[in-house]
C-alpha cells in the first residue's frame, strides 16, 4: 500500500513542483509503503464513532456523507478490510447507488479529542444482510436501536495519517462526563464530610 503513489496524480505533482514541495514528497512517495493496517490504525478505528465517505456520482460530482454509530461500530475484518452495518437514514441512497456504479471511495476517520485523522482510499461494496448473515453477526454493534439496512465493506487500497494542524479538540457529552468524574467524586466526598461535621456540631448550620 502506498497512499502517496495513489494520491499524487500528474496534476498534483506538477503543482507540488511549481510550489516547491515536490522534492520532499517524491522521497516520501518512494519509501511510504505499508503492508496493511497496523495495531495503531486498528486501535484508532476501534475508538471511532463516525467517519466521512466520499463517493463518485454519475453526475461527475463527488458526494460526501457522514456515517455514525456507537464507538467501535467500524469493524476491522482483516488487515486490508473494514466494514460497517449501514443503518436506515433519510432513504436517499446516494452513496449506495454511487458505489454500485463506481466502487472507488475515500474515507476520513477523525478523532477530535486526539487531533488525529486517518484517510483511506478503498473499494466499497454494498452487501445485503441476508446474503451473508455471518458477516452481519461480526459487524453488528451491540445494543444499538436503529434499523440495519445493509452492510458496507471497504477493501483498503491505501491509507495515510493526515496532519493534525487546525483540528480543534471537541468532546462528546460522554467524554466530558468521564473527564469530570474525578472532580464530581471529590465534590461528593467534600459534601459528605461537611454533612458529617454539621451533624457533629463541629461547624455552624
Amino acid at each position: 500500500m502506498n497512499y502517496a503513489q495513489l494520491a499524487f496524480t500528474d496534476a498534483v505533482k506538477d503543482l507540488q513542483d511549481r510550489l516547491g514541495s515536490r522534492l520532499s514528497y517524491d522521497r516520501m512517495e518512494k519509501r511510504n509503503f505499508v503492508d496493511g493496517l497496523t495495531d495503531s490504525e486498528i486501535d484508532f478505528i476501534g475508538e471511532i464513532d463516525s467517519f466521512y465517505i466520499a463517493s463518485f456520482g454519475e453526475n461527475q460530482y463527488p458526494y460526501i456523507q457522514h456515517r455514525g454509530g456507537p464507538k467501535g461500530f467500524i469493524k476491522v475484518i482483516d488487515e486490508a478490510t473494514i466494514g460497517i452495518v449501514d443503518f436506515t437514514g433519510n432513504r436517499q441512497y446516494i452513496t449506495a447507488a454511487n458505489i454500485s456504479k463506481n466502487p472507488n471511495v475515500s474515507l476520513i476517520l477523525l478523532s477530535y479529542p486526539l487531533k488525529a485523522r486517518l484517510k483511506i482510499y478503498a473499494k466499497a461494496e454494498v452487501v445485503e444482510i441476508d446474503k451473508n448473515p455471518g458477516l452481519y453477526d461480526l459487524l453488528k454493534p451491540d445494543a444499538y436501536k436503529y434499523k440495519p439496512e445493509w452492510m458496507l465493506i471497504f477493501k483498503i487500497s491505501a491509507y495515510d495519517w493526515n496532519c493534525p494542524q487546525h483540528i480543534v479538540p471537541k468532546y462528546t457529552i460522554e467524554e466530558i462526563e468521564e473527564l469530570l468524574k474525578p472532580q464530581k467524586e471529590y465534590i461528593g466526598r467534600l459534601e459528605e464530610e461537611i454533612k458529617r461535621l454539621k451533624e457533629k456540631g463541629s461547624i455552624e448550620q
